[in-house]
């Protein structure tokens, strides 16, 4: 018998950052085939980039700049902290140093799931349960009102799809 993760009951208002979780949880995956399928790591790396200021940055902004606001206690931080964290781990893809390029693709697609997955499973349930019903509202129309990511990945190299022959 399988069991099957029974989904999460999302307040009405944080259905969009949701949504744009789950565009995250993609781009992780994207790597972690692209680099299954052998895919040269240096095509990543603009996709990367590409999806840090197309999704995730425009994200965190709505996320720092609407949510967190009325919220200020160790989950909220540690969200924001993990902003930084997968901000450094950006920067350092466009600049790499000591480390290969395939750990710090890595590195990237999982500290993004596992960041996911706490304000999914963690925060924003917290978050559903300390804010106000009119505070929720009136984050839910923020978040829409706000110029966030784009709703879809347009990225034209869809290097994840191809396997490469080394």
């Amino acid at each position: 018998m399988t069991m099957t993760a029974k989904p999460i009951k999302r307040s009405q208002s944080l259905v969009k950052l949701s949504r744009e979780h789950h565009f995250s949880l993609l781009f992780g995956w994207k790597i972690r085939q692209g680099i299954k399928n052998n895919t040269v790591l240096s095509r990543m790396v603009p996709y990367a980039e590409y999806f840090w200021k197309h999704h995730l940055l425009p994200h965190f902004r709505e996320e720092e700049e609407i949510l967190f606001v009325p919220a200020s206690d160790p989950l909220v931080l540690r969200a924001k902290e993990e902003h930084v964290e997968i901000r450094q781990l950006i920067e350092s893809l466009l600049d790499p140093q000591d480390v290969t390029l395939k750990a710090q693709l890595l590195l990237l697609a999982d500290q993004l799931d596992k960041h996911i997955r706490f304000e999914e499973r963690e925060l924003f349930p917290h978050l559903e349960k300390i804010l106000l019903p009119d505070q929720l509202e009136r984050i839910g129309r923020q978040l829409q009102e706000a110029a966030g990511p784009e709703e879809e990945d347009r990225y034209e190299d869809a290097f994840w799809n191809v396997k490469s022959s080394l």
